[in-house]
């Protein structure tokens, strides 16, 4: 049974958000995601992992964001005022994504999201839960819990 199963239980299709990192397309849940913002520059830490950009201020509580290309072993855009911020909670956690453009909302079904597949490292499949065939082109699903910076990266 595949995570989605056990989330859906009833096989219903859910929605994904699909979004941009340069060539490639990846969707999240969408019950993830709380906003979607425009960029904004974030404030460097010192010592942070190299995914993390800084932090923002987020109505008042301070939100780390993710570079998501870096995250995912990609080559970093430069960054413009046409990147997003996709700020998502996933187990109290809060963050944002720094993707270059929201695209498409998704409906899928857990069937419709396929392994990914044994030629992909291990750690690729850290990140990918699997991956759906949509017009002409492959999404990966990600998974969210394994993208975000855990206390242990943060405090290295």
């Amino acid at each position: 049974m595949t995570d989605a199963a056990k989330h859906n239980p009833t096989n219903e299709p859910q929605e994904y958000i699909a979004f941009h990192i340069g060539d490639q397309t990846y969707c999240i849940d969408i019950m993830a995601v709380r906003e979607i913002r425009g960029w904004t520059q974030p404030t460097p830490l010192p010592y942070a992992p190299g995914f993390v950009n800084g932090v923002i201020n987020l109505r008042g509580a301070v939100l780390p964001v993710v570079d998501l290309a870096a995250r995912l072993g990609l080559p970093r855009s430069e960054h413009s005022a046409r990147q997003v911020i996709v700020v998502v909670q996933h187990m109290g956690q809060i963050a944002g994504l720094l993707v270059d453009a929201v695209s498409d909302i998704l409906m899928l079904t857990p069937e419709s999201i396929q392994p990914t597949p044994d030629v992909a490292s291990e750690l690729s499949r850290t990140f990918i839960k699997g991956v759906v065939a949509a017009e002409e082109k492959l999404i990966s699903v990600l998974v969210l819990k394994n993208l975000l910076p855990d206390s242990t990266e943060a405090a290295a």
